[in-house]
């Protein structure tokens, strides 16, 4: 085997072993312990591919090493209620936000490469008291995770930890 050859192996072997520790699956709480912002929220029914929260989402997600957590999920361009007052918002108005925003709190733990959400309220009531076991990708400072929609098929959710 030739110098350059060996070199080039090395250089290959080097490369997988630091991709290797850049993506990797949580093991516990304790490495996802943080405050995130939304990156993308897609969801995938069929062959349909939606941006749930519009092209420009907004959310946090913040979770505490108690494994007390909160996400928020919004569009970018829910619209300001005309009369100023959120108890007499239009049908429109309020048809809007319900669609255009998430939220749940609850508390969770990391296992086997998954994050568990126990949610215990939610704005779709339906999901309140429920665990939900989501499959975890940790990439750097980027943290992904694919769940059940409420709407319909999977939604794939991008969080960026924030420094």
């Amino acid at each position: 085997m030739t110098n350059s050859t060996m070199a080039r192996r090395s250089v290959i072997a080097l490369s997988l072993l630091c991709a290797a520790l850049n993506s990797s699956s949580a093991q516990t709480a304790n490495d996802v312990v943080g405050s995130y912002t939304l990156v993308s929220f897609t969801n995938q029914e069929g062959e349909k591919k939606t941006e749930s929260y519009g092209p420009a989402p907004k959310g946090m997600m913040i979770l505490d090493a108690n494994q007390k957590y909160v996400v928020v999920l919004m569009r970018s361009d829910l619209p300001k209620f005309a009369s100023n007052n959120r108890r007499t918002g239009t049908a429109e108005e309020y048809k809007a936000v319900a669609t255009g925003s998430f939220t749940h709190f609850g508390s969770y733990t990391v296992t086997d490469g998954h994050i568990i959400f126990r949610l215990e309220k939610t704005t779709f009531p339906n999901w309140d008291g429920q665990e939900q076991k989501r499959a975890l990708t940790i990439t750097g400072d980027e943290l992904k995770y694919a769940v059940a929609s409420s709407i319909g098929g999977t939604s794939t959710v991008v969080w960026r930890r924030i420094k």
